[in-house]
């Protein structure tokens, strides 16, 4: 302080002002306060920074801004405090300038539309509707944050149920003619549909060929149980197939098409419809007569009112409906509490009743009434399948209908 001292004149001391006023020190000289302060550290000031600094009349926060900006004491403290004013200082400025950009942002437009690319879908279900651009909306998004993003969609499509065929068959003259014709029909059929074929002791390789062949999906099962009439066979296979459904879980609208029936496709087509318990009439070729036999449900709309029969013998049955008549809902086997089943037996047919009552005994375990079942299709005025009883007992036929040898010639090439 003292170079600062020299420069200044020995006037500047004793000078008075025009008003008569003595001129007070200057804040640099000797007999002031603070000019003794900062001259012990050896700092030189301006001194309009130093008039404006001491013009503080707080005497703390003048203390403290000098303790932190002036002092040339090392410690934690000191460097504490830089810290803190410099932290709040910063985040103030940070909250000023990004108020501003945020406003400027504001009071311009920069939001825009997306607008989905053109859609166009074509539902495969016979009703030939589209998706058209207007059935896909967006709301307006702003710059740089995505603020909500709505897609509505107008799909009416509902999933088609699974329909689960099961097939007995055995090794026979017509076993080859019977699955080849049923997998044909079932190939036509819209999928989802799973055929399930059962045979009795093993696979067969051949009856394997003709399901890989058909383009059906299909699981082929073997009834390890004997039997000895077809009677029980047919039993036996059949509750191998439910045992398979059930042990998998598998969901859908099951059938028992028998591989010697004549099946339209639109009864397959009719059994999606089907939420619990279907039921439609059969027509039946008598073995040895020229007539047939119509056996089934009779439909107020879709409500069964009476039953179908012509045969004396199977009047005491609880339901007239032959094999290939009815259809149900794949769940009553493995989930009782969704139909409020009152026992948890497992539902089979039974080999231990009269031919013939197979079909009403397995129908008593699924159903209470006619009042939990539904009269398909068409209020059962349609016959869609035909049992026509075409098996040929006891012919020789060659293994695979594949010749050995030429025929004998019955009329020679002249």
């Amino acid at each position: 302080m003292a170079s600062i001292r020299r420069t200044l004149s020995p006037a500047h001391h004793d000078r008075t002002f025009q008003n008569g006023s003595a001129a007070t020190n200057s804040p640099f000289s000797v007999a002031s306060p603070s000019q003794k302060f900062f001259s012990n550290h050896g700092i030189k000031y301006s001194a309009p920074l130093a008039s404006s600094f001491f013009s503080i009349n707080a005497v703390p926060i003048r203390r403290f801004l000098a303790a932190v900006f002036f002092q040339k004491r090392k410690g934690f403290r000191r460097s504490l405090y830089r810290c803190l004013i410099f932290f709040v200082v910063g985040l103030f400025l940070g909250m000023f300038l990004f108020s501003h950009v945020d406003n400027d942002v504001r009071s311009h437009d920069f939001s825009f539309e997306i607008k989905p690319p053109h859609v166009n879908v074509q539902l495969d279900d016979g009703d030939n509707r589209s998706i058209k651009d207007d059935d896909l909306a967006l709301n307006t998004v702003s710059l740089g944050v995505v603020t909500e993003v709505n897609y509505v969609s107008r799909f009416d499509y509902v999933p088609r149920k699974q329909l689960i065929v099961i097939t007995p068959t055995y090794n026979r003259a017509l076993q080859a003619y019977f699955l080849n014709r049923l997998g044909q029909v079932l190939r036509l059929v819209q999928p989802p549909l799973l055929w399930i074929v059962v045979e009795m002791k093993s696979a067969s390789m051949e009856t394997a060929e003709i399901l890989r062949k058909t383009g059906v999906m299909y699981r082929h099962l073997v009834c390890e149980k004997n039997s000895t009439t077809a009677k029980d066979r047919g039993v036996h296979q059949r509750n191998t197939a439910l045992e398979h459904i059930e042990r998998h879980r598998l969901d859908g609208v099951v059938y028992f098409a028998d591989d010697d029936n004549v099946y339209s496709l639109d009864l397959f087509e009719s059994l999606r419809v089907i939420s619990r318990f279907g039921t439609w009439p059969v027509a039946m070729l008598a073995q040895s007569k020229n007539k047939a036999n119509l056996e089934g449900p009779i439909c107020n709309g879709s409500r069964v009112i009476g039953w179908h029969t012509n045969e004396k013998s199977k009047r005491l049955r609880r339901f007239h409906v032959d094999m290939s008549g009815f259809a149900f809902n794949s769940t009553i086997l493995w989930d009782s509490e969704r139909w409020r089943r009152p026992y948890s037996n497992p539902i089979r047919q039974l080999d231990t009743v009269k031919e013939g009552f197979q079909e009403t005994t397995f129908i008593e375990q699924v159903v209470e009434d006619e009042s939990q079942m539904e009269g398909v299709p068409d209020s059962c005025s349609r016959i869609l399948n035909w049992h026509l009883h075409l098996d040929a007992h006891g012919l020789i036929y060659p293994n695979g209908w594949q010749l050995q040898k030429n025929l004998d010639a019955v009329l020679p090439i002249k």
